[in-house]
């Protein structure tokens, strides 16, 4: 008789442990997509939303800047939008910031994504003293490199935990590379963007750089 009494008070209370259950925070999801992208989000969410960022771009600064924080807790959180962040490259600058950008794999990423475009000023400024300074490595790899220690992004990044060795692996890595020159030229010769940032919508062009823009432009599944 007590056990028949324990089972039915368990079943009683079985509703309220369900209702008291959080609901999930997809913010915290990280994923590669398989061109290569930082997928933030549910991956069954019904609205999916792909960025076209440049690193060196300022309107790009300014829309992660305004944008990031109520994606993430207006949309995203909820399972609603996933966000996919892929590279638009520009010029051999902005491929060493991506390259760095990718350093400690997808969980660290976003928070790499966004401290580039909120510390994009101080080292743009240092950007454009280095190119017009002496001559610089000729190959590939040793000129990025070169890039990152002295234009201010290696010290940028070590101030995230990163070691010169650790970024100068992520400059050399060759998965990284190849995946974001493919991104680059799915940006500029397939989808055709015109400038950056730039957005697709559920495989749609979206009109305009700004947040207000794009927010305007998220469908009603989205809220």
């Amino acid at each position: 008789m007590m056990k028949l009494r324990f089972a039915v008070l368990a079943l009683f209370a079985l509703p309220s442990i369900l209702m008291a259950a959080p609901a999930a925070n997809w913010t915290a999801r990280v994923a590669l997509s398989p061109i290569g992208g930082h997928v933030l989000g549910n991956p069954a969410a019904p609205t999916k939303l792909v960025e076209y960022v440049s690193y060196t771009c300022s309107h790009c600064a300014h829309f992660v800047g305004e944008a990031s924080a109520p994606l993430k807790a207006n949309y995203v959180k909820g399972g609603k939008v996933r966000v996919e962040v892929r590279n638009a490259v520009r010029d051999k600058y902005d491929l060493a910031a991506a390259l760095l950008a990718r350093c400690g794999g997808p969980r660290r990423f976003f928070g790499n994504h966004e401290a580039l475009f909120a510390n994009q000023d101080a080292w743009m400024a240092q950007l454009q003293a280095y190119d017009r300074g002496a001559a610089k490595p000729s190959e590939q790899i040793p000129a990025l490199k070169d890039i990152g220690r002295n234009t201010g992004l290696y010290t940028l990044m070590g101030k995230r935990g990163f070691t010169p060795a650790q970024l100068d692996a992520c400059i050399a890595d060759p998965a990284s590379m190849k995946q974001i020159l493919a991104m680059t030229d799915e940006a500029w010769n397939k989808v055709k963007i015109g400038g950056t940032p730039a957005f697709t919508i559920n495989g749609t062009r979206a009109g305009g750089s700004s947040w207000t823009s794009l927010r305007d432009a998220l469908p009603a599944a989205a809220q």
